[in-house]
């Protein structure tokens, strides 16, 4: 089942800024009005979570942003919106500010008085893909996940009937399972059949593919200054350059790795013993890389050495000699990759990092923070919504983008069963780079209160939190990229506290459940599809009753 995360940023005239929020409240009177947004879950059933949020600023002019996460292709999904009663999406957009680039005449098309032209064109025209994404129960369609919660309380109605527990308590484990699929197999026809995949095979070919592919470009563009010199270098001479040159920066690199004052904090992450359990992909890695380097560097090499030959440069013979092999080339441009361009890197980061500010107590709006609040705990589920400056200088840019790209292509290896590796709290989250990737927007739609949400990220995830969030400005100090950041819990929760704003319409299809409860409804569902379990299974079925 394919699912998309999507969301719209649109710039907002400063004079409409209040009545734009306006707007968004009557919506979500609206389509709130009995409680469970049964008009948008009616026309919009593909749709797991939605919000408007309006996030003003001091540095640039207030900005509107839709979020969005549903099944399927957007097409469908912006038309299903626009025809849903009471979402006056024209109205908002007439709030926005007229874009300046090519979709400015669409813009003119919608807004203009008395139009009847349809919205979801410009919608999607102005649509921002994700940077990173995760998907909480990942293939699970919103349909799938409302049967299967069906199913689940049908079960519990059944086991806390008339019939039990005097009934069923005496059941064998096997007879049990037999007993509940045939009370509710009438009811629910879906059980007879087999459960589409939650991921089907080209999307895991298309995900390793992708994630194999940025790896070994990512060492071509690190290891080419490595390629470059061991091509017209002697190798020995070679050698004994990226040795040098790896003593030199690695020693600045070391002499600088001490935290800023106060800034240090001790964490059970060590970066050595991740990579060292990590040797059998980064072996795989290299094997592949200079397999693929080499099949692509041997056809150019051979046609330089050709070309040379045929103008008569009289170097084809020398050429060939220091050329051939390609792949000695190759493998003696990893050991550039580890010696000289990786410790460059490190040096030049941990330079900026030293310089980088930050904010030990950023300032925060009391009014929008009581507003948040009144809007939070009211179910199992929360939304929360970030925007934040982005820091300047092109490595920062080069590090956060590639960061972010290897960064998404990983979780969709890792984060396969429902789950974001140690935390389940997780439904659908986002990053996405605006205005021109001077900004970076964070959305997340999590279980529990926001900081229990931010506590289980800074304990279990700080490292992969750092380098996501790391560039923004006033971050909490990082050191070498992964360390300290995040780590700082109390500074790190006020930061991100200060770049929130409200959500003024936030739609969940099943405000109930949290991501422990949907994966524990699709177990049961699971079990009660198969005709006949063993005892050792029913038993193992039996614990998420």
């Amino acid at each position: 089942m394919r699912q998309t995360t999507l969301c719209v940023p649109l710039e907002v005239k400063p004079e409409s800024c209040i009545r734009l929020s306006s707007l968004v409240d009557a919506i979500k009177r609206d389509a709130d009005g009995d409680g469970h947004f049964a008009k948008v879950a009616a026309f919009v059933p593909t749709l797991h979570f939605m919000s408007m949020s309006v996030f003003p600023a001091s540095d640039y002019d207030p900005l509107f942003i839709l979020e969005a996460n549903f099944d399927g292709d957007p097409g469908p999904f912006w038309a299903q919106l626009e025809a849903a009663p009471g979402m006056e999406l024209r109205a908002l957009l007439r709030c926005c500010k007229r874009p300046l680039d090519g979709d400015g005449p669409l813009y003119d098309a919608v807004t203009q008085a008395g139009s009847r032209v349809p919205v979801a064109p410009y919608l999607e025209a102005r649509t921002q893909r994700p940077s990173v994404f995760h998907h909480g129960n990942r293939g699970l369609s919103c349909a799938r996940i409302l049967a299967e919660h069906g199913l689940f309380l049908a079960v519990r109605d059944l086991l806390d009937g008339p019939l039990s527990p005097a009934h069923y308590c005496t059941l064998a484990p096997g007879d049990l399972h037999d007993a509940v699929r045939g009370a509710l197999l009438p009811h629910n026809t879906w059980l007879a059949g087999l459960a589409p995949p939650r991921i089907t095979v080209a999307e895991n070919v298309s995900d390793y593919a992708r994630l194999i592919f940025f790896v070994l470009v990512s060492m071509l563009a690190l290891s080419s200054p490595g390629l470059i010199l061991a091509a017209i270098m002697p190798w020995r001479s070679y050698l004994l350059l990226i040795v040098l040159t790896s003593l030199v920066f690695g020693g600045l690199a070391y002499r600088n790795r001490a935290a800023l004052p106060g800034t240090k904090v001790v964490t059970r992450f060590r970066l050595s013993g991740f990579l060292l359990a990590q040797a059998a992909f980064i072996a795989a890695a290299c094997a592949g890389y200079v397999i693929a380097a080499t099949l692509l560097a041997d056809p150019v090499v051979s046609l330089g050495s050709h070309i040379l030959h045929l103008v008569g440069a009289g170097q084809a013979r020398s050429l060939g000699q220091v050329f051939r092999p390609t792949a000695r080339i190759v493998t003696l441009s990893l050991a550039g990759l580890v010696l000289l361009t990786l410790p460059l890197l490190i040096l030049l980061l941990r330079r900026d990092e030293k310089r980088d500010s930050s904010h030990d107590a950023p300032q925060t709006r009391e009014r929008a923070l009581r507003d948040m609040l009144a809007r939070e705990d009211w179910t199992a589920q929360n939304h929360m919504g970030s925007l934040v400056l982005i820091k300047p200088g092109i490595l920062r840019s080069v590090i956060i983008h590639a960061g972010h790209l290897g960064l998404g292509l990983a979780l969709r290896i890792v984060a396969r069963d429902g789950y974001l590796g140690s935390m389940r709290t997780v439904h659908f989250a986002h990053w996405a780079f605006l205005n021109n990737s001077s900004r970076l927007l964070f959305f997340s739609n999590f279980d529990h209160s926001w900081g229990s949400y931010l506590d289980d990220f800074i304990e279990k995830a700080h490292g992969g939190l750092t380098l996501a969030w790391g560039s923004g400005v006033g971050f909490p100090p990082t050191r070498f990229l992964v360390y300290d950041g995040a780590s700082h819990g109390r500074q790190f929760k006020a930061w991100a506290l200060a770049s929130r704003a409200v959500s003024r319409f936030w739609y969940s299809a099943y405000p109930a459940l949290t991501v422990d409860q949907i994966e524990r409804n699709t177990r049961i569902a699971a079990g009660l599809r198969r005709e006949r379990l063993a005892d050792g299974e029913a038993r193992a079925w039996m614990q998420d009753l």
